[in-house]
């Protein structure tokens, strides 16, 4: 229910209804004009950015200000007739200024990252990373509940009801705000079609316009925000009726992991670790599992208003997030052990700690028999404020994934634990900001070492690039052929003592369009390994040539053309995430098979089936044995 700040707060014997409605009208104008506001900063910044003219060309100012005009009107919106004037300007100034610190971190740290080059000039960075922007809503979400609650009961830490009402009623809000706007640009399309029936544009070209749609966007969200706000009895009910659906799924999810649990006794975990996203996808099964079983818990109340099913499944479920866990982390430290730690893991291990301050309080609860499930209350509170800790940590050089997987790759260098041809060069160009700038620009200095020339010469050439993925430059220079000495040198060849035609390793590779320059790196760089397998796919008597690495690339197919020259046959992008597959490919553990799915013919033209390869790399890398 809307709260009355304390500085409007009724002092005679007025009518109340009449205050707060004045009040409620207040608000309402106050979120329309935040709205507009926000409308005219993203406007001014889309302007500036298309004419690459100032503070576009400023990314230390583009990117905090391009961060704030996202988030800081949506919290003022939510926050306007929540808090007294003081309490608002003093959280805003708090959130601001995290915001400011979190997107100048974000430029800082990118800083040594290479970017693609547009007519001679390097693009600047005008936008946060991807990954801020997505723990950055999550962030602010997470403090905007909490300071909202707090604010309600003016105290620090409320109370775990006043919590759960108030996070759930703004993210039913922030739902249904951005449905609202969609659905208003789904009647303007529908108004522009109906125009053009009778040849009038005018709509259509209007909303192509950002002076025009980014206010109709940002009012219409700031709009539907108020309307949630002042029908706090609908948005309760949505609430409810949504938890108790959701309630209703426990049972099964629980009955699902608990018989995937008892299977993996029987079945082994290998086939688990070849997936390669084993952690990822047993952190998503805890996420379901927390949602579910606070669908059932609620704010914590009377357990005989939950159906016994649900009870027992949501105490079954709390004891899962433990083993679920705990293989999570046995995952993520066979991969470390392996490979050492990367941007992406470091950003897993974050989330296994939280994940792990969730499975041990909620099987702490679930350990209690003689109550429902009241400790998750306490839990749940802790947990938020960890979550803020992290990720701020995370967004921060406290715990950059940058810093910490660049030096612990150098560590592993240091240690012997990788060779100088082993080092992912192009993961601390591309990945590692100005930290793994920093880390190449050293070995590109080595002097000492027994491998030291290579670090120099490797290092060196990867500090040249522009680019990670997508085709090379327009404005770049082609690179000259590597000689076929050079690409001897970067390959390696399968069967063991065979040996590579003469006229491929002659082609000029560095003119040929890869579609991505890493797909080809060890036939147009020197110092790039790679693996090649000589192999017959057509049964017409001639090798063909299929090349592959150590990293998740799609290989791709050679064949020799019948005019003279290689050229790419075709790609198999079920080898491209499975280690297994490409092991026994080494050994020569395969066979030529007939086409599962022949081609059809139709009126004289050939027309081949287009198979999933999705599907195709989920089976085929499920099933090793």
């Amino acid at each position: 229910m809307q709260t009355i700040p304390e500085t409007e707060a009724a002092t005679d014997n007025g009518d109340t209804t009449i205050l707060s409605t004045m009040v409620s009208r207040r608000v309402m104008w106050l979120r329309l004009a935040t709205g507009l506001a926000q409308s005219v900063l993203l406007f001014w910044l889309h302007e500036a950015n298309k004419g690459r003219a100032w503070p576009a060309n400023e990314p230390y100012l583009a990117v905090p200000l391009f961060f704030i005009a996202m988030l800081l009107p949506v919290l003022l919106v939510s926050s306007l007739g929540h808090m007294t004037r003081r309490r608002a300007v003093a959280w805003m100034a708090v959130a601001l200024l995290a915001m400011v610190a979190l997107s100048v971190h974000d430029v800082w740290r990118g800083a040594g990252a290479a970017r693609q080059m547009v007519n001679g000039q390097e693009t600047l960075q005008f936008a946060p990373s991807f990954l801020l922007i997505a723990f950055g809503w999550a962030f602010f979400y997470i403090a905007q509940s909490l300071v909202l609650a707090g604010a309600s009961e003016g105290r620090l830490v409320a109370r775990y009801s006043t919590y759960f009402e108030t996070a759930w009623k703004l993210v039913i809000q922030l739902k249904f705000s951005v449905m609202f706007a969609a659905a208003m640009w789904a009647v303007l399309l529908l108004g522009s079609l109906l125009f053009k029936l009778v040849k009038l544009d005018f709509l259509g070209h209007l909303m192509d316009q950002p002076w025009f749609a980014l206010p109709v966007t940002c009012c219409a969200f700031a709009w539907a925000m108020h309307i949630t706000d002042v029908r706090p009895a609908i948005v309760r009910g949505i609430r409810t009726l949504l938890l108790v659906l959701m309630s209703w799924i426990l049972p099964l999810t629980a009955l699902l992991i608990t018989v995937f649990l008892c299977c993996m006794p029987f079945t082994g975990m290998n086939t688990l670790w070849q997936t390669g996203h084993a952690t990822a996808l047993l952190l998503a099964a805890d996420a379901v599992l927390l949602v579910l079983i606070n669908a059932a818990f609620q704010h914590g109340g009377a357990p005989e208003g939950v159906a016994a099913p649900v009870r027992g499944s949501a105490r079954l479920a709390s004891l899962l997030l433990l083993p679920l866990t705990a293989i999570a982390i046995h995952a993520l430290a066979l991969r470390v052990g392996d490979y050492g730690w990367s941007t992406d893991r470091v950003i897993a291990a974050a989330c296994l700690l939280v994940a792990s301050c969730y499975a041990l309080g909620y099987a702490w609860a679930a350990c209690r028999l003689g109550s429902w499930l009241a400790l998750i209350a306490p839990v749940n509170v802790f947990a938020a404020f960890l979550v803020l800790a992290v990720v701020f940590s995370l967004f921060t050089p406290l715990a950059d994934p940058a810093r910490l997987s660049v030096n612990d790759q150098l560590a592993r260098l240091e240690r012997g634990r990788i060779t100088a041809a082993k080092l992912d060069y192009r993961f601390l160009r591309f990945e590692g900001g100005r930290y793994g700038k920093a880390a190449l620009e050293q070995l590109a200095q080595r002097s000492t070492g027994p491998e030291a020339a290579l670090l120099r010469e490797k290092a060196a050439a990867v500090l040249k690039e522009t680019e990670r993925w997508g085709s090379r430059p327009e404005d770049a220079p082609v690179a000259a052929p590597l000689t076929p000495a050079a690409i001897a040198a970067n390959v390696k060849v399968w069967p063991a003592g065979a040996a590579l035609p003469a006229d491929f390793l002659a082609t000029p590779w560095s003119k040929v369009d890869f579609e991505r320059p890493t797909m080809q790196g060890c036939l147009t760089h020197a110092g790039v390994g790679c693996e090649l397998t000589m192999l017959d796919v057509d049964g017409d008597g001639k090798q063909e040539i299929l090349l592959f690495g150590e990293t998740d690339m799609v290989p791709i197919l050679f064949a020799r053309q019948p005019t003279g020259g290689w050229a790419i046959l075709g790609r198999l992008p079920g080898l491209g995430g499975c280690v297994a597959l490409r092991d026994k490919l080494r050994t020569g553990s395969f066979k030529l098979v007939p086409p599962r799915v022949l081609d059809l013919e139709v009126g004289g033209q050939r027309i081949m089936v287009d198979r999933d390869a999705r599907v195709s790399n989920w089976n085929v890398c499920g099933g090793i044995k």
